[in-house]
């Protein structure tokens, strides 16, 4: 019998996208929280799995020719898992490519870019001093709505955002979209993304994906403990 893959999580967007990917795979997986507000993510213990500090990683003893491997990127886990498994990766190689330049899009661009809106526009006002920057926020709040305007118009002829088939880039994509709304942005000008993340929200799997340790999500505006080990300069 397979051993469950380990799964090094904290319930953030990035967090998501592999419990959701787990979900929807139907592979079994043990929940290991790396509580980031508490400052696990630095301990020599997970840093032997991810060297950048960062959750998500993962530990599959079921990997390559037998044996286990472990795997840190969000993107990069969400890749082998498809591969892994042959699920959500598309049919062909045209698929495949189409699902990989998504994914890098969100990757170097809707992640970055909407995290730096929920930071400047949600938690360094609220940090000791506070920092309420315009230029950052209206810098990064047009960005995100930019990327998202490019997301709407991708969904107009396509039903997911690779093509007409569910993939890792969706999983990828939505947990952070689904924040519009600490982002500061509308949907009001964007009817085709809005449909898309019902589409996405209504899946079972992404309901219980989106769930694990939910309790456990922080406040950041007030939680200044956390803002301390997450946002000073290291």
């Amino acid at each position: 019998m397979s051993k469950p893959i380990q799964l090094y999580y904290w319930p953030t967007p990035n967090g998501w996208k592999i419990s959701i990917a787990l979900e929807e795979m139907d592979l079994p997986y043990d929940v290991n929280l790396v509580d980031i507000g508490a400052g696990q993510q630095f301990e020599p213990d997970f840093l032997r799995l991810s060297p950048n500090n960062r959750m998500p990683a993962i530990i599959d003893p079921n990997g390559p020719d037998g044996e286990p491997i472990s795997v840190f990127e969000s993107g990069a886990i969400l890749q082998y898992l498809a591969r892994k498994t042959g699920l959500f990766y598309g049919q062909n190689e045209r698929d495949r490519v189409a699902v990989d330049q998504w994914l890098m899009w969100q990757m170097g661009g809707v992640g970055p870019m909407a995290g730096q809106a929920h930071h400047f526009l949600k938690y360094a006002p609220a940090m000791t001093p506070p920092h309420d920057l315009p230029y950052a926020k209206n810098r990064y709040r047009a960005e995100t709505g930019r990327l998202y305007s490019v997301l709407n118009h991708q969904l107009e002829t396509h039903e997911f955002v690779a093509g007409n088939f569910f993939s890792i880039a969706d999983m990828a994509l939505w947990p952070w979209v689904s924040l519009w709304r600490g982002q500061q942005q509308t949907l009001d000008d964007k009817p085709n993304l809005d449909r898309w993340l019902q589409t996405i929200k209504s899946r079972p799997a992404v309901q219980v994906g989106r769930a694990v340790a939910a309790e456990r999500r922080s406040n950041l505006q007030s939680d200044k403990k956390a803002q301390e080990l997450l946002f000073k300069q290291r």
